[in-house]
């Protein structure tokens, strides 16, 4: 029996009932549902396109960098240029470094080289952390860190220098390295009873003194003669070495006799034994703090691009004849050239004086000590750079040359002149505080009666020198004097004390009458209109 047709009414009626359904639901949901804000954005989620990992190692490159690149071996070869990496500088860099390291491990892998290019060690823990970590890599067949390690600077306290052991260690899984700088910072005894052949000083040159370093500043720590101490520098790798810094710490204090003759051993005039078969094509910057029989081993290097020299020696190896030999030997290629201190009383005696007391001195008998003829060693010299700590002479009553070893040159240009504060702040007048903005306003009255003749003057011998190196018959050719400090530079642009706001009026206002630009560390000229800002201003400038 077949089933009967659904009629033409009952098909008509499905469809409408889905459809009441469907409205029904619909009418529910909207009442359930919370009213959204208008002005509530719509949800938008961010699809990070595709970036190659060479391009992301570019980004991440420039993260890490911030005001200078540290391996720039090109920067700081000009002594009148500051360090640009400090202690804090490089913890920031370094905390921005760590922070890219921690996104994924892809961006761990590309920021790795940039965490370890650059090391800084301050503590002991430090080099004993970075040498066992280098090892466990090596033990647990990992890829080394060591081999993006390009820039190592040591620089502790006395108190937490580093293992020679720990540095031998990172010297040895550092093969790419070429910028080593220990600065006083490494265990040295001469007292240890068997001491590791594979950590004494020469194997470390050895490890250091390779092609690819560029920037060198080495420290001896005993007593043994300099020729035998860099004798692995006659191997001549270091082709490629840049700046070189000699610096000595000594357990042992010379007697003055050894001082003057140079050492025991040597006597005037034989120093053919000191000499070194060392050839640094391309050296351009050597700064030295050490004896007199240093200097006449220097005398013999090869350095035919040497151009600027720094000299931090003791008072007296100004008079030995190894000083004399390397300025024969090298001064005519130099054009910069910075001395240490002269402000001991003895040195003046021993040395040389004003020109026109020469010919007095020459008619006294004891005179027995001709002066150094620096400025005929060094003829091509266009910048000096001195201290501020230069002192009154009996004999001279009248000026203070700038360097008892320069009085004057006919070609020097520009003239720096480092711990201009701490001059500042030794005048019995300057109180305590002047370093810390000055809280009172200096109003127009006041800031115009700091420059007048009647008032005195602040710092009297540091102003007195400025003047002496503005005289013509001194330094004809000079156009600017440059303060070097950066912490004067501080004190006069940051709402000065009216005594160092007086010096300045009157040493800026000196510099104009022999039209002779003064400028800041910066390079940057010091007008007086400047000088009347920085009593307005309550923020410290930046330093670039």
């Amino acid at each position: 029996m077949q089933d009967p047709q659904p009629s033409s009414s009952a098909l008509q009626l499905v469809p409408r009932h889905k459809r009441s359904v469907r409205t029904l639901l619909v009418r529910i949901r909207s009442k359930l549902r919370r009213p959204r804000a208008e002005d509530e954005p719509e949800p938008f989620h961010l699809r990070i396109p595709f970036i190659p990992p060479e391009v992301w190692g570019i980004i991440i490159q420039h993260a890490c960098l911030f005001n200078h690149d540290p391996l720039d071996t090109a920067r700081e070869l000009s002594f009148l240029e500051s360090p640009s990496t400090q202690l804090a500088t490089y913890r920031a860099s370094m905390a921005t470094k760590k922070s890219l390291s921690l996104v994924s491990k892809q961006w761990n892998a590309l920021a790795r080289g940039f965490l370890f290019e650059f090391v800084w060690i301050s503590r002991a823990a430090q080099a004993k952390a970075l040498a066992r970590t280098l090892l466990m890599e090596y033990v647990e067949n990992l890829p080394s860190s060591g081999k993006f390690i390009r820039r190592l600077h040591i620089e502790t306290p006395a108190l937490e220098r580093c293992a020679p052991a720990d540095l031998r260690t990172i010297l040895d899984y550092s093969p790419h390295l070429y910028i080593y700088s220990d600065h006083h910072s490494v265990q040295r005894s001469a007292y240890e009873d068997a001491p590791d052949p594979r950590c004494s000083p020469e194997e470390i040159l050895k490890l250091v003194a390779h092609p690819k370093i560029r920037r060198l500043s080495w420290t001896s720590y005993d007593d043994v003669p300099f020729e035998l101490r860099m004798a692995p520098l006659g191997s001549n790798l270091t082709t490629r070495l840049e700046y070189l810094e000699l610096s000595t710490r000594s357990p042992s204090i010379p007697n003055l006799s050894t001082i003057l003759s140079g050492s025991s051993s040597s006597s005037a005039g034989d120093f053919q034994h000191l000499q070194m078969n060392v050839h640094l094509p391309a050296l351009r910057a050597l700064k030295v703090s050490l004896d007199n029989n240093t200097f006449a081993v220097l005398a013999s290097w090869d350095m035919p691009n040497l151009t600027n020299l720094s000299v931090m020696s003791s008072d007296f190896s100004y008079t030995g004849e190894g000083f004399s030999r390397f300025f024969q030997a090298h001064g005519a290629k130099l054009t910069q050239l910075e001395l240490g201190h002269s402000s001991s009383a003895l040195e003046e005696y021993y040395l040389t004086t004003p020109q026109h007391l020469l010919a007095l001195q020459q008619q006294n008998q004891n005179q027995h000590q001709p002066p150094v003829p620096l400025a005929e060693w060094c003829p091509n010299l266009r910048e000096f750079i001195c201290s501020a700590d230069a002192e009154w002479h009996w004999q001279s009553p009248d000026w203070i040359a700038p360097h008892i070893l320069l009085p004057s040159h006919p070609r020097v240009e520009l003239i720096g002149i480092r711990d201009i504060d701490t001059r500042l702040l030794e005048d019995p007048m300057t109180p305590l505080d002047a370093r810390q903005p000055y809280g009172a306003d200096v109003d127009d009255k006041l800031f115009d009666a700091l420059l007048c003749a009647d008032a005195d003057t602040p710092c009297f011998p540091l102003f007195e020198q400025i003047s002496s190196l503005l005289r013509r018959d001194a330094f004809p050719a000079l156009r600017f004097v440059r303060d070097l400090s950066t912490e004067s530079h501080r004190m006069r642009t940051v709402r000065p004390h009216p005594r160092v706001l007086q010096f300045w009026r009157k040493a800026v206002a000196r510099c104009a009458e022999r039209g002779v630009w003064f400028e800041d560390c910066t390079g940057v000229n010091i007008t007086q209109r400047a000088l009347r800002r920085a009593t307005l201003s309550g923020d410290a400038p930046t330093l670039a």
